[in-house]
């Protein structure tokens, strides 16, 4: 079986909302499983594909700030 998983991700969010999408997300987060977590890297890809550099910048310096405690 050639299972793509950024395919059957995106496959799946088509259409949603951003409440929706932001349900997911935390719903992932919250439920802490380690098999979600590539999920929500391709979350990340796709935003990161499309953010203007000063989002990415910006969130590089929160993530930055969050690994330091």
């Amino acid at each position: 079986m050639n299972f793509q998983i950024r395919d059957a991700i995106t496959a799946n969010m088509i259409g949603n909302n951003a409440s929706e999408i932001r349900d997911v997300v935390e719903d992932a987060i919250t439920r802490g499983e380690e098999h979600l977590l590539p999920g929500l890297g391709v979350f990340f890809e796709k935003w990161w594909k499309t953010a203007p550099e000063p989002e990415k910048e910006s969130v590089l310096k929160h993530l930055e700030q969050s690994f330091q405690s």
